[in-house]
């Protein structure tokens, strides 16, 4: 008989199982209605019994649930099929649990990042049957295993390194602290009988034109010895082979060679072909399982060669070097059973609309859902897999470590099959917190987790998913003889320029790979509107500094902009001038190491997304709102890049390509007054190969500045591509005030917003949602020349009020905040 699958969704309750003396609980129902999957947090916020945790500060108060043990409980009725295995199989218990079928314990767990399959068929009863699944609170676990194996170094005042458990739920410096307990993934009871597939392998790589695909089969088989032959049917592409599991055998090894495959490519350089496979297990008598999936033919390796610079990083696929436009990707909430497949589908569709060709998944989070990678397969998005470990040493004893292989060893074949995954990483951070982050005294003798990184995990990937490339962590350089955070070297993290100078220092880096990179700037302000409700509302008051994690957050914001931009003023002018500046930093950042290319490889922002509304680096705020951010990466990381950085030896225009097809055409630079006078001229040609990059050394009569605060560089392509070079920071700058005049238009899609400049308009700036909370325009930002124009298109709901729009503060432009004259002008 086929395996037959039971989901347990319904008919679920939760209860105070046990409370802790020293945080004691408010007064609770007996018992509440809940949901699985889901959490403690949800159901009761779900029963109105607390606030949303995410708004106001309301996190500070609902500290209480995390400490104490929560039971859930659901009864089914259970017919017996005369299956000769009857499982109860959780896919995801989060994180302490203790399971009892009809009151009798049946496991004991203590990982969140694993899946359990538990015999239960001599607990069953005919009828009615009753599970109960009791969480006890992770922080004390914790605690315990902290106090058993000896405190170890931590960036964070938590002891998530002594659980398997998403280490960001105990907080971050851009997330709440929300320590949760639930049944996080589907839970089922399962019958089978004789055989059933346990593991399938599948790898698909290339020869010649032909796919190649060796599926390695597990089979968990409960046969006696006398029993019918067990037999494999793998079929893709018309491709149909079969083959019998020896007796006694478990394993089984097939290769399928399927011809003229097409290949599977990142969404800038191809499509994303994705062949069906099938295998199925069965004996004479029928089918007993059957496992499907679409997989994708690649080839991909990591090139870390020796140079004369130091060594490579390049990620190379089908054996072409990719240029990574990358962005770090967290968990999208901090309750994970939120996470819907159609909201994962617009994140990475907003990821893949600001040209982002690769997602890494933190290591301090959690492996994603199979719909995260399966939309990632779909839609050409690589990704980047962290292994769970972050910013702190790890031991490396019981019963830490039992877990981290059989967690590592489940996901590595759970995420294997998918094309999108290019590269295993050991660890985020922990390398380097070694060799800089004082942990060496404390730690002394002890375990710190370099046996995970340089043994057990790049072990495990060699032997479940031979094709893909491995890296013990980011950053690192290849080797534990050489500091790991270098620019010669495999991968760099660049922290200096937030935590301690302006972002104009991004230009002392010429990585080989930049991992690691990014600023702050606020939420949206439809976001910031919902959920923090200060009155008055400042950047100060105490619901924005709630919303604020990072130390001394709001400093390094103002200290960071003040070389580039005006002394705020209002609190919406903080709020336009903090993402400004955000936007602004990335670009700079992003131009300056795409400039470099050959030599650097990669550049991972950090991050696409947020779990909560928060005051963070994400370019995609925690209500899913594109920031002024995400409107940058769009333009900096676009497949032809145009921009003019300095060398030694002046100004120089730089072509950038990371498209499949050589770009050329005429190129025009000029030199222009803010008042639209053209001073000076260049013309060029710009010829640049397909995937590589070209530059033009700009001549003196161009750069040679008149009046640096009245005074710009633009660049212009045949293809549209514009680049723009200021001799004064934005704040120093000339610029007239009320340069613009504005047209509001009703249009079928919301509104038109059409400005036109009579000086030069710097970052003209259009926040839609200041207007309306789902507006939402094409283009954020622009400056506008003299004499030019702009029309902003915002998608709007029918009910938007467009003669509301000029008075809702939604239209900024720099020049207007600016109190410095220009020549000739009076204060």
């Amino acid at each position: 008989m086929p395996v037959n699958r039971q989901e347990l969704v319904t008919g679920w309750e939760l209860r105070l199982a046990g409370a802790n003396p020293a945080i004691r609980p408010p007064a609770i129902p007996a018992a509440i209605p809940a949901s699985v999957p889901g959490c403690v947090h949800t159901d009761l916020l779900v029963a109105g019994l607390i606030p949303d945790p995410y708004l106001d500060e309301n996190e500070l108060t609902l500290d209480w649930i995390g400490h104490q043990q929560w039971s859930y409980r659901t009864t089914f009725t259970y017919s017996p099929d005369g299956a000769d295995q009857v499982e109860l199989v959780c896919d995801g218990l989060d994180t302490v649990a203790t399971v009892l079928v009809n009151g009798l314990e049946v496991g004991r767990f203590a990982n969140q990042h694993r899946s359990y399959r538990i015999p239960i068929a001599g607990t069953l009863q005919t009828g009615d049957n009753e599970i109960e699944i009791v969480f006890d609170s992770a922080w004390a676990y914790a605690e315990k295993i902290q106090r058993e194996l000896g405190n170890l170094p931590n960036a964070y005042p938590t002891p998530f390194n002594f659980i398997r458990k998403m280490a960001c739920n105990f907080g971050w410096d851009w997330g709440p602290t929300v320590v949760t307990a639930g049944i996080w993934k589907p839970i089922a009871i399962e019958s089978w009988s004789t055989a059933r597939l346990s593991v399938v392998r599948p790898v698909a790589t290339v020869r010649g034109p032909n796919g190649v695909l060796t599926v390695d089969v597990d089979v968990e088989d409960i046969r006696p010895v006398a029993a019918q032959q067990l037999s494999l049917l793998i079929s893709i592409a018309g491709q149909v082979v079969s083959a019998e599991i020896p007796a006694g055998a478990s394993h089984l090894q097939v290769e399928v060679e399927v011809p003229e495959v097409e290949l599977w490519w990142p969404h800038d350089l191809g499509s994303q072909p994705l062949y069906d496979l099938s295998v199925e297990l069965s004996t004479g008598d029928g089918l007993l399982d059957r496992w499907d999936r679409g997989i994708g033919f690649r080839n991909i390796r990591l090139d870390t060669t020796p140079d004369e610079i130091g060594s490579a990083f390049t990620l190379v696929v089908n054996e072409v070097p990719i240029f990574v436009r990358g962005a770090n990707w967290i968990p999208d909430d901090c309750f994970p059973s939120r996470i819907t497949s159609d909201r994962l589908r617009t994140r990475i569709e907003q990821s893949k609309g600001a040209n982002i060709n690769l997602l890494r998944v933190w290591g301090g989070g959690m492996y994603e859902s199979d719909d995260f990678y399966g939309l990632c397969d779909e839609l050409g998005v690589l990704v980047w897999q962290d292994f769970l470990f972050a910013c702190a040493a790890y031991p490396e004893e019981e019963p830490i470590r039992g877990e981290v292989i059989a967690e590592a060893t489940e996901n590595v074949i759970r995420l294997m099959p998918h094309p999108s995954l290019v590269l295993w990483n050991g660890c985020n951070e922990n390398i380097w917190g070694w060799f800089d982050w004082s942990w060496r005294e404390p730690v002394g003798a002890r375990t710190w987790g370099a046996g995970y990184y340089l043994e057990i995990l790049p072990a495990i990937v060699a032997a479940m998913d031979p094709s893909r490339p491995y890296y013990p962590g980011s950053p690192f350089s290849g080797s534990m003889e050489i500091h790991p955070n270098v620019d010669n070297h495999g991968l760099r993290h660049i922290w200096d320029v937030w935590n301690d100078i302006d972002y104009s220092h991004y230009r002392d880096y010429v990585p080989r790979f930049v991992a690691e990179f990014g600023y702050q700037g606020p939420p949206n302000a439809a976001t910031i509107e919902r959920s923090i409700h200060d009155r008055p509302r400042t950047h100060t008051s105490s619901g924005m500094l709630h919303h604020q994690k990072a130390t001394d957050g709001n400093g390094k914001l103002a200290r960071g902009a003040a070389p580039h931009l005006p002394v705020i003023e209002t609190f919406s002018e903080w709020h336009y001038l903090m993402q400004l500046n955000q936007a602004e930093a990335i670009r700079y950042g992003i131009e300056h190491f795409r400039s470099h290319r050959g030599v650097c490889m990669g550049t991972v922002v950090w991050q696409i997304n947020d779990c909560w509304p928060v005051t963070s680096w994400a370019a995609i705020d925690g209500d899913g709102r594109k920031k002024l951010l995400w409107y940058a990466l769009r333009d900096s990381y676009a497949p032809h890049l145009l921009t003019i950085q300095p060398r030694e030896d002046g100004l120089f225009l730089f072509g950038v390509n990371d498209a499949g097809v050589s770009w050329r055409g005429a190129t025009t630079v000029q030199r222009v007054g803010f008042d639209g006078t053209v001073l000076a001229t260049f013309e060029t040609r710009l010829v640049v190969d397909r995937l590589a990059s070209a530059s033009v050394e700009l001549p003196e009569r161009v750069t040679a500045v008149g009046d640096a605060r009245s005074e710009y560089l633009i660049a212009t392509a045949t293809g549209g591509e514009r680049a723009l070079w200021f001799f004064a920071p934005d704040k120093d700058l000339a610029l007239a005030p009320d340069a613009l005049t504005a047209v509001v238009q009703q249009a079928d899609h919301g509104i038109d917003v059409t400005v036109h400049a009579t000086s030069l308009a710097r970052h003209v700036t259009v926040m839609a949602d200041r207007w309306h909370p789902d507006a939402v325009v094409d283009e954020a930002t622009a400056t506008i020349g003299a004499g030019g124009g702009r029309t902003f298109r915002i998608t709007a709901p029918a009910a938007a009020d467009a003669a509301t729009f000029v008075s809702s503060g939604a239209l900024m432009c720099l020049n207007d905040l600016l109190t410095t004259p220009p020549p000739g002008m009076s204060a």
